[in-house]
C-alpha cells in the first residue's frame, strides 16, 4: 500500500472516530453539580423534615377520625339496642306510663249498704268483660287496683275471690285507671255503654267515670315474665 492511500486511509479513519467521539458525547446525558453550599443543603433538609411531619399529622389526623367513626358507630348501636330494649320494656308494661285517660271506680250500687250487708265483690267474668269493652274503646293502658293489665294477665277466681295478677282484690270500691290516646272518645263512649252498666249493676255494682284528665299514672307489671313455648335460635355452622 502506498504512502498515499495510508494517509487517506488513515485520514478516513480519524474522522470517523471524531464523529463517533461527537456523537457519543451528544447522547451522554450531561452531569449535574450540585453546587449549593451547606446552608442551602440544610434548608432544603429542614423542608423536607417540615413536609414529612405535616404528612405525618394528616395520617394521625384521619386515623383519629377512623377511631371516633367507629367508637360512634359502636356506641350508636348500643343506643339503638338500648332504645329497642325500652320499647319493648314499655310494650310488655314493664315500666310506669302516664298520660290521658280516664279513672272508673267500681262501687256499691247502694250508697249506704244495709244492715248487715257486706260490700260486693267484683267477679272475674265482670272484670274481663269491662276490659274487653275499655280496648274497644280505645284504651292503651288498663291498671286494676293497681295491678297492670298486660297481654298474659290472669284474672280468675280462687276460692270465691277474685284475683289479678295473682293477687286478690278486695271489696269494693275498685279503681281502674285507663290511658288512652283519645281520652275524650274513650270516656263519651263509656258513658253511653248500656250493656256493660246493665251487667254490673246485676251484681250490685255501678261504675264511676271521671272525666278525661291529662296525667294518669299506671304502675309496672311487676310479675316475673313467663316465657312459654320459646327457646334460643341454635346457630348454625359458620355463624349463620
Amino acid at each position: 500500500m502506498g504512502s498515499k492511500n495510508i494517509y487517506i486511509f488513515t485520514s478516513i479513519a480519524v474522522l470517523i472516530g471524531f464523529m463517533l467521539a461527537i456523537q457519543f458525547s451528544t447522547t451522554k446525558e450531561p452531569f449535574v453539580r450540585d453546587t449549593r453550599d451547606a446552608w442551602e443543603l440544610r434548608e432544603a433538609i429542614k423542608k423536607e423534615l417540615e413536609v414529612q411531619t405535616e404528612l405525618i399529622k394528616e395520617i394521625r389526623k384521619y386515623e383519629q377520625a377512623l377511631t371516633k367513626y367507629e367508637s360512634e358507630r359502636q356506641q350508636s348501636k348500643e343506643l339503638a339496642l338500648k332504645e329497642t330494649l325500652q320499647e319493648l320494656k314499655e310494650e310488655a308494661g314493664l315500666t310506669d306510663v302516664s298520660g290521658e285517660g280516664i279513672i272508673i271506680t267500681i262501687k256499691d250500687i247502694f250508697e249506704e249498704p244495709m244492715l248487715g250487708q257486706v260490700s260486693p265483690t267484683v267477679s272475674a267474668e265482670l272484670l274481663r268483660r269491662l276490659i274487653n269493652e275499655l280496648n274497644i274503646n280505645g284504651a292503651d293502658e288498663i291498671s286494676i287496683h293497681g295491678q297492670r293489665i298486660t297481654n298474659t294477665t290472669p284474672i280468675r277466681e280462687v276460692n270465691r275471690f277474685t284475683t289479678v295478677n295473682n293477687v286478690r282484690l278486695p271489696s269494693v270500691p275498685i279503681e281502674v285507671r285507663v290511658i288512652s290516646k283519645n281520652a275524650e272518645k274513650l270516656y263519651n263512649r263509656m258513658i253511653v255503654s248500656e250493656s256493660i252498666e246493665f251487667e254490673f249493676e246485676l251484681e250490685r255494682l255501678k261504675l264511676d267515670i271521671s272525666a278525661p284528665t291529662s296525667q294518669v299514672t299506671i304502675p309496672a307489671y311487676d310479675e316475673t315474665i313467663r316465657i312459654k313455648f320459646m327457646e334460643p335460635v341454635k346457630s348454625e355452622k359458620g355463624g349463620s
